[in-house]
């Protein structure tokens, strides 16, 4: 019988004792997680003293995440810290039945038909908070996307009809749990146990976010549903009630705990602001350095929205802005570092990984790779574009892959394009006034500053009867 040929595995230089590699991935964790491809398919790297697998090879990773998913489960120390907050929500709940029945009974929520029936109240949503910016005035552009994202997201989740209080308060606690999640991950589960005021300030926001989520359900159960059927634009029926995409979960025939739909509620929630935000401040911000790309971008708004503003049915004709975007979410990551845990004693690429084993994959790492993306710190839309556009597919893990794939990715792709569209239809000008921003890598790659003004139209051309019988003209960024 012969024996399995075992590739030894190297560990990273620049371990220090007690701490291993923590230093850098605390200092320079986005040019560390790159320089490991230069050291094999599989890289062992070490967390304090805890040993952890770093896969550069997108093969392999397909390998942890699709082929061979029975000997990788979710977990590791992200999802760990994650699931204190989550709780057993989607993206952190471990692998098995609950997750299978779960995943089912949410997916109808983001297919395409579904997603449709609350689009054009996200837009409404996003353009009534554009108007709203003052003409030129420096705006957080990073807070201003997070806000975005998450109020249409409020709206598409809960319905048209969510208090004005309950919208607020959402808004306001989640940039603090945001924070303290991110907290959470970074420090030893040790600390995160101690009675320090941090500690306790979080868990109190925690707390009451559920509160919000318990109130919104209350809300929602509580008014009247209608019988009559009524037909968007997109040909889907829905009900009168304005009703969002919680309620799949609310009539299943196999209802969730009160728990159980807060944890859900929480992840998805989480999911929509810190993806797309970034995501959307990173987009701007390349918008505002590469003109030509801007200029295209209106053209192809004009070609498709000509004398009026944005619908629901323009989105998937908007193509050069989806590669955009895409590009965006290939240069930024928006994940650096996703872990799972090895089930039991296994090989990987030749090298053995021991049961227990925290494995990590990087999106980031796979999506800068110069072998499959040339010149990847560059931002260039038109890589999209390509004949050979489909063989960068292994790479682009942005949104994962298998089962535990991201089950909101036609969602995000729909909210980033929505966002984007009503932003420079409103805006005639967006223009970057403070230093370029830095990456910095927490639990996505976010701007570490991002400052910017747009400007308002000199004119107005929305003059399409119909549509102004459908929601209200677009405004200018002007109050």
């Amino acid at each position: 019988m012969n024996t399995p040929l075992v590739t030894p595995t190297p560990t990273a230089p620049g371990s220090l004792p007690l701490i291993g590699h923590a230093h850098r991935l605390a200092r320079t964790p986005l040019p560390f997680m790159a320089s490991l491809r230069e050291h094999g398919s599989v890289v062992r790297i070490r967390i304090g003293t805890v040993p952890a697998y770093v896969v550069t090879d997108p093969a392999l990773t397909r390998k942890v995440l699709v082929t061979d998913a029975a000997d990788f489960t979710k977990g590791g120390k992200i999802i760990d810290a994650l699931r204190v907050f989550f709780g057993d929500g989607l993206a952190t709940v471990a692998d098995g039945d609950v997750h299978l029945r779960n995943r089912r009974l949410m997916q109808p929520m983001f297919n395409k038909g579904h997603i449709a029936t609350r689009g054009d109240a996200m837009i409404d949503q996003v353009q009534s908070m554009v108007a709203a910016w003052e003409d030129g005035e420096h705006r957080d552009v990073f807070a201003d996307m997070n806000n975005l994202t998450l109020a249409a997201f409020l709206v598409a989740l809960f319905g048209t009809d969510l208090p004005p209080h309950l919208q607020e308060e959402f808004t306001a606690l989640m940039p603090a749990i945001m924070k303290g999640t991110i907290r959470q991950t970074i420090l030893p589960p040790w600390a995160n146990r101690l009675p320090l005021p941090a500690n306790r300030a979080h868990a109190a926001r925690v707390a009451r976010l559920r509160t919000l989520i318990d109130q919104a359900i209350d809300h929602h159960t509580s008014q009247p549903a209608t019988t009559t059927a009524t037909t968007t634009q997109t040909g889907c029926p829905h009900s009168d009630r304005p009703t969002g995409l919680f309620e799949t979960l609310l009539t299943a025939p196999d209802p969730l705990s009160r728990q159980q739909l807060q944890d859900e509620a929480i992840t998805l929630l989480t999911g929509a602001i810190e993806t797309t935000g970034t995501t959307l401040a990173w987009s701007l911000y390349e918008i505002s350095q590469h003109p030509n790309v801007e200029r295209r971008l209106r053209a192809e708004l004009a070609s498709v929205c000509q004398d009026r503003p944005l619908r629901y049915t323009d989105v998937d004709q908007l193509h050069y802005a989806r590669r955009v975007l895409q590009e965006a979410v290939r240069k930024y990551g928006p994940a650096w570092m996703v872990t799972r845990t090895a089930t039991r004693d296994t090989k990987l690429g030749g090298h053995s990984i021991p049961a227990g084993a925290d494995v990590v994959w990087s999106p980031y790492l796979h999506q800068h790779d110069p072998e499959v993306f040339p010149h990847p710190d560059r931002f260039d839309p038109d890589r999209w574009t390509h004949a050979d556009a489909t063989a960068t597919r292994g790479s682009f893990l942005a949104f994962g892959d298998g089962r535990r794939k991201c089950i909101g990715e036609n969602f995000a792709w729909a909210e980033l394009q929505i966002i984007l569209a009503t932003i420079l239809q409103n805006c005639s000008r967006i223009q970057l006034t403070t230093r370029p921003p830095r990456p910095q890598a927490v639990v996505t790659v976010k701007p570490d500053r991002l400052t910017m003004s747009f400007s308002r139209p000199t004119t107005s051309g929305h003059k399409d009867d119909e549509d102004q019988a459908h929601r209200p003209p677009a405004q200018p960024c002007t109050r």
